[in-house]
């Protein structure tokens, strides 16, 4: 019976259990995207709270795929050295770390002094035209670029690379046909759309060989009128399997999918429907072979286990709870199977957008109210 504290693998990839601590932005990098001390630390931190697996902030491959302020980058190699100290912190805290390579495509931050951001197709607004429609040229630039920057993260020490292509990010905006109305070889058919996504693939497994561990983040759907359907998702999936992929982590949603866009507000009504994405899940393990791990919502002991003891997903991933509670994994293993208390009302995000680094104001707040306790 499978268990949620029992070794296994992905790939050449060993994990001491089957939590994941899924990808987000901290905003602790340094302005040029390099990485920080406070980052490091908070790697570390994680590391020692027991994840099996940690995945890394997503990191922008090429300067016009940068989503956001503080941001972790590995589009040169004059970061590596200090990504290199992030691995070697991780390991020796007994942790495994993959790099999460991103390009936000259409919602690159927008600079007037700079080309305007690229995507699969023309994007507007009333204020007018906000992204370009992508040459077969910058699709080719973009697609090198997520394989130098798994080159990078190899020789920094990272023990793999996950591909993201969800929440309307770059590769997810291609595989979407709410933003890909592309008539060429890159949009129209779904074939067409999840083109370059297995051109990425192949990308990074030339550039790092075939033993080198390759995840990739997916939406299990959209949310969207026109957007991927979960149909489509499972699709994509196949594919994907056939070339070698390593393990697959369902997300869902974008911006622009209201209370269903991929970081609610909403705590899930009971325990019974704790995971956003169940539905979908099922579905895939019914098609696909490939590991699966899950993300979005989930909170307590008892649901985690029955995922994995139902085989509804292979891993459990977490994001929030892990930033009120780094140690939330050893907290469970230790016997105390407590739900986590992270509320999901998104306020640890915060201090990120003032260049301050994620974390949980909540926590914060309530330590500040504890009375000072003399030695």
């Amino acid at each position: 019976m499978a268990t949620l504290f029992e070794r296994t693998s992905i790939g050449t990839l060993t994990l001491e259990n089957r939590f994941v601590r899924s990808a987000t932005w901290e905003g602790m990098a340094k302005p040029d995207g390099a990485c920080s001390k406070k980052l490091i630390d908070l790697m570390v931190q994680l590391a020692l709270g027991g994840v099996g697996l940690i995945i890394s902030g997503h990191a922008y491959v090429s300067r016009e795929g940068q989503a956001s302020p503080w941001q972790l980058g590995v589009y040169t190699d004059e970061l590596i050295p200090g990504l290199t100290q992030m691995t070697r912190a991780v390991h020796d805290s007994g942790g495994k770390i993959v790099m999460q390579l991103a390009h936000a495509g259409c919602h690159g931050i927008y600079d007037p002094a700079r080309v305007k951001p690229a995507g699969p197709s023309v994007m507007e607004t009333d204020r007018g035209v906000f992204c370009m429609e992508m040459t077969v040229e910058q699709i080719r630039q973009a697609v090198e670029a997520f394989g130098r920057g798994a080159a990078r993260a190899q020789n920094a020490g990272f023990d793999g690379v996950q591909i993201h292509a969800a929440h309307g990010y770059l590769l997810s905006q291609f595989l979407s046909p709410f933003y890909n109305q592309r008539g060429d070889s890159y949009g129209g058919a779904l074939e067409n759309r999840m083109q370059i996504v297995i051109e990425v693939l192949e990308s990074i497994r030339e550039k790092t060989g075939g033993s080198f561990p390759v995840l990739i983040k997916m939406n299990s759907e959209d949310f969207l009128d026109r957007g991927l359907s979960s149909e489509e998702m499972i699709q994509v999936a196949q594919v994907l399997e056939k070339n070698g992929i390593d393990a697959i982590e369902l997300s869902g949603g974008t911006r622009y999918s209201g209370r269903y866009n991929p970081i609610r507000t909403e705590q899930a009504a009971g325990r019974e429907n704790e995971a956003y994405y169940l539905e979908s899940a099922v579905r895939y393990k019914k098609n696909i072979s490939v590991p699966l791990l899950l993300v979005g919502g989930i909170r307590s002991y008892e649901f985690a286990a029955r995922l994995i003891h139902q085989g509804a997903a292979d891993y459990i991933s977490l994001c929030r709870p892990l930033i009120r509670e780094p140690n939330l994994i050893h907290r469970w293993k230790s016997g105390n199977t407590r739900k986590a208390s992270c509320l999901s009302e998104n306020l640890c995000f915060n201090p990120a957008r003032t260049g301050e680094g994620v974390f949980c104001v909540v926590e914060d707040k309530l330590r500040l109210k504890q009375p000072n306790v003399r030695p």
